[in-house]
């Protein structure tokens, strides 16, 4: 397993004092270089381009990015077109738009010259909400697989990609402060964000790990080596159909050839109770050259034609349980998806 080199958690994001901070993770693992954003449009390109990333951590900044324009155009109109720019970034993680629709709500409830205090000041609300959020899921996550020892995820759900220590990371993380765990951290092609998002948290987290090619994590379930497959979520229907990052349907029908407890961990502003089904949830294509390079190197000739959704859906019936701050849904269903948004606006 991987030395650690620290045992610091980290922050995504930052505000202080009415400026927006982001950690640039297309940098990462190899610099850590802050940026400062300040207003919708260099928030809507920060998303866009994955330098700030993961659903809530999306919503969040999205949301102090419309903050920030307010500031400086309170009226409807600007308000309007700010929001439309924003939600415009990435179209398939639910919680871009519904914060979003919350701070554009709160400011246009309040009159011209309050507008960026509450606008500012549900941005606050939603960060501090997400925050809390992954406490609760890191417990009722680490409830349901206190026997697990060796635990797979894909892609990047922790403190990087959501509130607090994240999602799936932050089960991970309680898990370990209960007892002795390892974490299998999937590269997650195209982008790495396993290999260089995951892995760089677990090293400073000083939980044991090793890093995996995306391919070889079905053999190994067949061979007995994991316990759980815990991942995060981009957006989940409302009968319990999960998107998240491109791979994890591969991992969900492996875990369930093998009788493997797959576990999707997130928070309710994930849930997108507008929405039957996962056939409705809209995939993002990104760019060929994402799949034609890795890593600085040249993978396929620069013409090669490529296909690169960022995300697939898992449906329901491989999902084990879903984990939020309000409780688990095991498994998800519309009935059980349902009772975890009861009482919420």
């Amino acid at each position: 397993m991987a030395a650690p080199a620290t045992s610091l958690p980290v922050a995504a994001l930052r505000w202080e004092t009415g400026r927006l901070r982001i950690l640039d993770q297309t940098l990462l693992p190899a610099r850590e270089a802050w940026l400062e954003l300040r207003g919708a449009a260099d928030t809507a390109a920060a998303i866009a381009r994955l330098a700030v990333r993961g659903a809530p951590n999306i919503g969040i900044a999205a949301a102090y990015g419309l903050a920030l324009e307010i500031a400086t155009a309170p009226d409807a109109e600007s308000i309007s077109a700010a929001g439309r720019l924003l939600r415009g970034a990435r179209p398939t993680a639910v919680n871009l738009a519904w914060a979003l629709k919350r701070v554009q709500g709160a400011a246009l409830a309040a009159p011209e010259h309050r507008r960026a205090a509450a606008a500012r000041a549900e941005a606050e609300a939603i960060h501090a909400a997400e925050d809390s959020a992954s406490v609760a899921i890191a417990s009722h996550g680490a409830d349901l697989l206190g026997e697990a020892r060796c635990i797979l995820t894909h892609c990047n759900a922790g403190a990087l990609a959501c509130g607090g220590e994240g999602s799936a990371l932050a089960v991970a993380a309680e898990l370990a402060r209960r007892g002795e765990i390892s974490v299998l951290a999937c590269e997650t092609r195209p982008l790495l964000q396993g290999a260089r998002l995951t892995v760089w948290e677990l090293r400073r987290l000083g939980i044991p790990h090793e890093l995996l090619v995306d391919g070889a994590a079905a053999g190994l379930m067949r061979r007995g080596e994991i316990d759980a497959v815990v991942v995060g979520c981009d957006r989940v229907a409302a009968n319990g159909d999960v998107a998240n990052k491109v791979g994890t349907y591969a991992h969900a029908l492996a875990a369930h050839a093998n009788g493997i407890p797959f576990v999707v961990a997130g928070p309710t502003s994930t849930i997108d109770a507008a929405i039957s089904s996962g056939d409705e949830i809209v995939i993002e294509e990104r760019g060929a050259d994402e799949v034609r390079h890795a890593g600085g190197a040249l993978l396929a000739a620069d013409d090669t034609p490529c296909r690169n959704p960022a995300f697939d859906v898992t449906p329901a019936q491989l999902v084990s349980a879903l984990v939020t701050e309000r409780g688990i849904a095991a498994p998800p269903t519309r009935e059980s998806v349902a009772a975890l948004l009861v009482g919420l606006p």
